[in-house]
């Protein structure tokens, strides 16, 4: 298990201060979404070199403890 703290952030001006990893503009609602939509880990380490296997369960850790947050991030992305 990592520690998520220092990798998942969230900034009122950077993705409309959604929880994302830090450095990055990838939310971890998108990240969970390309999950579900049959990404797999390899897939999104390919796409986007500069994320790392910590920075994934990171995400994946961060969205199980915050679920509603998540739903409700995708649920506004859908929307938009």
């Amino acid at each position: 298990m990592t520690d998520s703290t220092d990798r998942i952030v969230k900034s009122d001006d950077v993705c409309g201060g959604d929880a994302r990893i830090a450095g990055t503009r990838l939310t971890v609602a998108g990240l969970e979404e390309w999950r579900r939509l049959g990404w797999d880990e390899k897939d999104l380490l390919t796409s986007y070199p500069s994320l790392s296997r910590e920075d994934l369960e990171a995400a994946r850790e961060y969205a199980a403890s915050h679920p509603e947050e998540i739903e409700e991030a995708i649920r506004a992305n859908d929307e938009a």
